[in-house]
């Protein structure tokens, strides 16, 4: 997830989301304005006697609510940083935590297969914030009534993150107790079946969240949705890493002597008219048998119609390149091309020299040859061109 970086703490960047920007001073508003009735909710749980009148007088139930809404989002903070400081204990990175929209979210360079580990990653975000919950109700308790401000807004802290653990903890996969469900599924059936029951789970959940959301807040729509999404795209990526376990970059891609090329001198009307007969998107730009760049149907595009024949392939072409080695695997292929946005990485030896290309074509291609023989014993050419825009 990307995000404006503002720190970092045990070696994490902390990042920023757009959407958190958004909605931090929403819910400063919605607290702010809801402050007296918020405050007779925190004397009826704890027995205390908050005296809403002074809280809801002038600007200070907006001060309340700013702080009340930063100290939420600093207990999400923690929260995040519960799951990752027990995730490096297991020897995992964490490349960011990042707060946006619906919270937070911490950002696993690897997800955790083994399902004790699993369980005790999913369980101590919400292990935090009960304990977030305790220690604000124990300041609650010493707070004298002179502090009354103070005093509202730490036990609207200690509300909020029970609350937090208890919905983090309903069976909503990927939510955490939908990570929960998943190690426990794992203890006796295979880690990708495991998370599809999860995901099936998540997305039921899901749905029954937008129902309820129908009828009381339109904010929990969509946080079903994006449940929604995360069951569907982990249950997925899951089902692919389980399908290409032990294949590698060399059994995939395209070979070298196979692969289809144009110099820096193709005009951008030829390189379009071979794209359109040869159906490709995209071809490694190669001058006297050096890899020097890569061009796409997008970069084509820049140019106009009018200017295309005076246009050559290394005015438009792109000579940043991302590349990967052969004994890849072709998960980390899967990756690379999610994180750099490409479609199609050369594939160089430690020579470096060219020796093919691969493809998201060429995966998909992989992925149901294995889906439907269960093995990748080979990739033909007909199974090659059976998809379109092929590399």
């Amino acid at each position: 997830m990307r995000g404006i970086r503002i720190g970092s703490a045990f070696g994490i960047p902390i990042k920023l989301d757009l959407t958190f920007l958004i909605v931090l001073p929403l819910f400063a508003w919605l607290i702010g304005a809801d402050v007296g009735q918020l405050a007779v909710v925190v004397n009826d749980l704890f027995g205390s006697a908050i005296d809403a009148g002074p809280l809801t007088t002038g600007s200070m139930q907006w001060v309340l609510g700013a702080a009340a809404a930063i100290g939420l989002f600093v207990c999400v903070l923690l929260h995040e940083f519960g799951h990752s400081l027990v995730a490096m204990r297991f020897g995992y990175e964490i490349d960011s935590i990042t707060l946006w929209l619906f919270g937070g979210v911490a950002s696993f360079a690897e997800m955790p297969e083994d399902w004790k580990q699993e369980l005790w990653i999913a369980i101590a975000g919400p292990i935090v914030s009960v304990a977030l919950g305790v220690l604000s109700y124990l300041v609650f308790l010493v707070l004298p009534t002179s502090l009354d401000p103070v005093k509202f807004v730490v036990g609207y802290l200690a509300l909020t993150n029970v609350v937090l653990a208890v919905f983090n903890m309903l069976p909503g996969f990927p939510m955490d107790g939908g990570r929960v469900l998943r190690a426990l599924l794992a203890r006796t059936r295979p880690h990708a079946r495991a998370t599809q029951i999860a995901a099936e789970v998540g997305k039921v959940f899901a749905f029954l969240l937008a129902i309820f959301g129908l009828f009381t807040n339109l904010f929990l729509i969509a946080l079903a949705f994006f449940i929604y999404i995360g069951a569907s795209s982990e249950a997925q990526q899951t089902v692919m890493k389980a399908a290409f376990q032990d294949v590698t970059v060399k059994d995939v891609m395209t070979p070298r002597e196979d692969l289809d090329v144009v110099s820096e001198n193709t005009s951008v009307a030829e390189l379009l008219e071979r794209m359109f007969t040869e159906r490709h998107t995209g071809y490694p730009v190669m001058q006297n048998g050096r890899l020097v760049g890569m061009v796409t149907l997008d970069d084509a595009r820049t140019v106009k119609e009018v200017e295309r024949d005076a246009y050559r392939v290394g005015d438009v072409m792109s000579n940043e390149l991302t590349t990967i080695s052969p004994d890849a695997d072709a998960m980390t292929a899967i990756e690379e091309m999610q994180r750099n946005d490409v479609g199609r990485l050369p594939v160089v030896d430690d020579a470096g020299e060219v020796v093919g290309l691969i493809s998201r074509s060429d995966l998909v291609t992989a992925f149901n040859i294995i889906q439907s023989r269960g093995t990748l014993s080979s990739i033909t050419p007909s199974d090659r061109s059976s998809l379109p825009n092929a590399r």
